[in-house]
């Protein structure tokens, strides 16, 4: 039987890298995605629905019959404006899918968080994301998986001017990452997004966290 798998966040560099691996991968009959603007992609699998992020319940149907949801939702402090608005989407809109997808009885959650996530952690960023992942293995999914890369490597809509200026850095230094330094390492967002679809098409049971360099493993085409 086929599945159907729902995407957060399609837009986005992990959740696009998602969104067509997914649609050209066997076993996933559909391939929803909640997007604020539409993608500028077809596909006979692809159904696009544009949300009010803020009133997620009144779109609960599009959770019903889904398998799998990926949670790629993220953004920087910078774009968000205030600490509290990244919280809403790093952590509250997340939180409020769980639950829709907990009530909709989806199997699995697969979210991307981020390397260092620690809610104890003394960095907002660091600490918000490890707030999330608690929050998400309190929900009780037949399958979580929380994945935990490091610096994203990808083309970007909006210009990031830091992460261009480190992604350069980093893969000038890739040869002296190894060893102990290997989870440091820069990677790919469709190498992410390879290792998600690969996790969720496995239907691993349980509560599973993938470091970076899991990641860089289980994602390689």
């Amino acid at each position: 039987m086929l599945r159907i798998a729902l995407v957060l966040g399609a837009t986005g560099l992990v959740g696009k890298a998602v969104t067509e691996e997914l649609l050209n991968r066997e076993g996933w009959g559909e391939v929803r995605v909640l997007v604020r603007t539409p993608l500028a992609l077809e596909h006979p699998k692809l159904k696009q629905i544009v949300v009010d992020w803020e009133s997620l319940a009144e779109y609960s149907d599009s959770f019903k019959g889904v398998h799998s949801i990926f949670c790629c939702l993220g953004t920087t402090i910078k774009k968000a404006g205030s600490q509290e608005q990244f919280e809403r989407v790093d952590l509250d809109y997340p939180l409020a899918a769980a639950a829709i997808a907990r009530d909709n009885g989806v199997k699995q959650f697969l979210v991307v968080s981020s390397m260092g996530a620690d809610a104890k952690s003394r960095n907002f960023y660091s600490r918000t994301k490890g707030r999330a992942e608690e929050a998400l293995s309190k929900i009780g999914f037949q399958g979580l998986h929380l994945f935990r890369p490091s610096l994203l490597l990808g083309h970007r809509k909006e210009f990031r001017l830091g992460e261009r200026v480190a992604a350069r850095l980093m893969k000038a230094l890739e040869f002296v990452m190894v060893g102990k330094a290997a989870k440091y390492r820069a990677i790919p967002g469709v190498t992410v997004a390879r290792a998600m679809v690969n996790i969720a098409s496995a239907d691993t049971h349980g509560l599973h966290i993938y470091t970076n360099e899991v990641i860089h493993v289980i994602g390689k085409r």
